[in-house]
């Protein structure tokens, strides 16, 4: 049994890709009041889960709080972390596929999407359900599902998990509304 500061730490993952397919959805299934998705592109979601669009409006219309913080696909930020991992599917397209998404999911009160103009938000993805969060800190030059993992668990004040979400809150609360008619306010 844990006892230290390591206790909220359910999981460690050497890469995001790492993580079974499974425990994503459990934490999305399982979340009833908050959805946080603040990775920088957030793609990779709709890739790996079949009809998260429709989870995600049910979650909304439940009265699950459903919220998407992206970086701003036409920021020097992005360029500048294209230029960093110089990949062929490009920062900025990959955040333009979950604006396609999103812009499918217009007007589900609920759901809302926000541009982060932060530079720490490039390097460093949280993704929250209720109590539990996912988050990858950004190696280098590596893509996201290059990178390690952490599964946390709230279990105390001012512990990792708490950190974590305050840095996001601070992200979101400078964020800027996404525009498009793709999220609510």
């Amino acid at each position: 049994m844990k006892t230290g500061p390591d206790r909220e730490v359910v999981s460690v993952y050497p890469y995001r890709s790492a993580c079974s397919s499974s425990v994503w959805r459990g934490l999305i299934t399982n979340a009833r009041k908050e959805l946080t998705f603040a990775g920088y592109t957030n793609y990779f979601l709709w890739l790996d889960h079949s009809n998260l669009a429709t989870i995600l409006k049910k979650k909304a219309k439940s009265g699950t709080t459903v919220r998407f913080l992206l970086g701003d696909p036409d920021s020097d930020i992005t360029r500048r972390r294209e230029a960093v991992e110089q990949t062929a599917l490009t920062v900025s397209t990959r955040i333009r596929m979950t604006l396609e998404h999103l812009d499918r999911l217009a007007g589900v009160d609920g759901l809302e999407a926000r541009y982060s103009d932060a530079e720490q938000h490039v390097s460093l993805s949280v993704f929250r359900f209720d109590e539990q969060m996912l988050v990858t800190p950004h190696l280098a030059n590596l893509a996201g599902h290059d990178s390690p993992m952490l599964h946390l668990r709230r279990l105390q004040d001012d512990g990792l998990f708490d950190r974590f979400a305050s840095h996001v809150e601070s992200l979101w609360s400078d964020g800027r509304l996404v525009h498009g008619g793709s999220t609510s306010e």
